[in-house]
């Protein structure tokens, strides 16, 4: 069956399960963990489930159907879910709420198997491949009360015409390929995810044109590694469409900057090794794509790098860093780091930290190298202790909040392009929004200035956010 043939058996499917539960107000929660990739499948997943006649709850026991979108990237992960389908059972039992579970854990055979001999009561569970055949995965296990489980180990078609349910009405995040060829030894993605497939040019600018119809002010471009967009269907000679003169990221880019609407360009990930100088020019001459830059470095150590199947040494990724601030005005940049990787000594680490002290990172997001199992990583013998893992990562830590306390500082006196969010969680009476270099600011305003880009003085820092007042 091609493509737009599938969307239509489930936009029937969908109309089954709507007219099944007509006038019975039901209820679904969801739970979301992981990757912004993650979070623009669940939305997707809300959308499929609104347009068959549920509502969102954020409480459990009003449910009557209940949806887990997985990530497989750390262990807590694992926890937090068998965590959750423990306190279902009561309900399951109670009340006969769906369960549902999806996303990459659910391509993993042994987190299959455990729900299967520890979690019989769950009901649906589909992988990152079949995500779009979720209605006719809900229709039969209501219709035949059955045990679904739809996971396929082939890599997945993009399909596109889903429903989707946005979290927000100013900011929407636009998936512009799947999958990841890099094979980095701590990762588990290429596994779950597949190989790269990138959308084709047409249906991502199409996208972008009808949120700024609807109002969206940024948008953020995912992919596991973005700056190789289009690569492999160049490299195998698969057909595309070009559309708009895209024929790779730096055009994509480009052609998203020309969108009339669109204020805000954000993408995440690249890979530092894929980091050409094209996608450098783009960002430097298109206005709307912000200059926060996230670039993960993993670790500073060249060893360490080639034991991570990384592609790069740690010279090449500090050379890099340099040109691109040479010739991106205003460049910030945010990385990753995971402290502990299999075989890491102290001096190894004392690099990361050379790192982190030469490039004064904007964000840096710390993880403590976490064994998955299927990776190579997982099977190296000289596994770093956790009590040094521990040790290293507040070491870590200490030398990145110093940095930013320092960092904060220069924005002070500066005026800065807020884009207003809403009321700040901790304080109804302040507003929340963030710079062009993702800092979140708060200040005194009224609520017209929700969704709205506005300039702000920014009077003091406070470590997580700056305080601005209107300009």
């Amino acid at each position: 069956m091609n493509k737009e043939k599938e969307i239509e058996e489930q936009k029937s499917y969908i109309n089954k399960v709507k007219e099944m539960n007509k006038g019975k107000d039901l209820k679904y929660t969801i739970l979301t963990m992981g990757c912004q990739l993650n979070e623009n499948d669940s939305e997707k997943i809300c959308g499929m489930a609104e347009e068959m006649g549920y509502t969102k709850t954020q409480n459990q026991k009003d449910a009557d159907l209940a949806i887990f979108n997985t990530c497989c990237v750390r262990e807590n992960a694992e926890d937090k879910l068998f965590g959750k389908l423990g306190e279902l059972k009561k309900l399951k039992e109670q009340k006969g709420i769906i369960i549902a579970i999806g996303g990459c854990m659910m391509q993993e055979k042994h987190i299959i198997d455990k729900i299967k001999e520890s979690y019989p009561f769950v009901d649906i569970v589909f992988g990152t491949h079949t995500l779009h055949k979720f209605p006719e995965d809900l229709y039969k296990s209501i219709q035949e009360k059955r045990k679904i489980e739809d996971v396929i180990d082939i890599d997945g078609e993009i399909y596109e015409g889903l429903p989707i349910k946005r979290d927000s009405n100013i900011k929407a995040s636009v998936t512009i390929m799947n999958g990841c060829n890099n094979f980095c030894s701590y990762c588990i993605v290429p596994y779950v995810r597949g190989r790269e497939r990138s959308r084709n040019p047409r249906d991502i600018i199409n996208e972008v044109r009808e949120l700024a119809k609807q109002g969206y002010k940024e948008i953020t471009l995912l992919g596991q590694n973005v700056n190789s967009y289009l690569r492999v269907e160049k490299e195998k000679n698969i057909e595309f469409e070009e559309y708009e003169g895209v024929n790779s990221f730096a055009t994509l880019l480009t052609a998203i900057n020309k969108i009339d609407g669109i204020e805000r360009i954000r993408f995440v990930s690249p890979h530092p090794k894929d980091f050409t100088d094209d996608v450098i020019d783009a960002i430097a001459k298109c206005e709307k794509v912000c200059k926060l830059v996230h670039l993960p470095l993993q670790s500073g150590n060249t060893k360490v790098l080639k034991e991570m199947n990384r592609k790069y040494t740690k010279e090449q990724y500090l050379n890099l860093v340099e040109k691109m601030k040479n010739r991106i005005p205003n460049l910030t940049l945010s990385t990753d780091i995971i402290v502990g990787f299999p075989g890491e000594t102290d001096e190894e680490f004392e690099d990361t930290l050379d790192v982190v002290r030469k490039v004064k990172f904007e964000q840096v997001y710390m993880f403590i190298y976490s064994r998955r199992v299927g990776t190579p990583g997982d099977k190296m013998e000289n596994q770093v202790p956790d009590d040094i893992k521990h040790v290293r990562f507040d070491k870590l830590k200490s030398l990145v909040e110093s940095q930013i306390e320092e960092n904060n500082k220069k924005y002070i006196g500066t005026i800065q392009k807020v884009l207003v969010e809403g009321e700040s969680k901790n304080n109804k009476e302040m507003l929340t929004g963030r710079t062009d270099s993702n800092k979140v600011v708060i200040f005194e305003g009224n609520k017209d200035l929700i969704n709205k880009i506005i300039n702000l003085e920014i009077v003091s820092e406070h470590m997580w956010y700056l305080k601005g007042k209107e300009f």
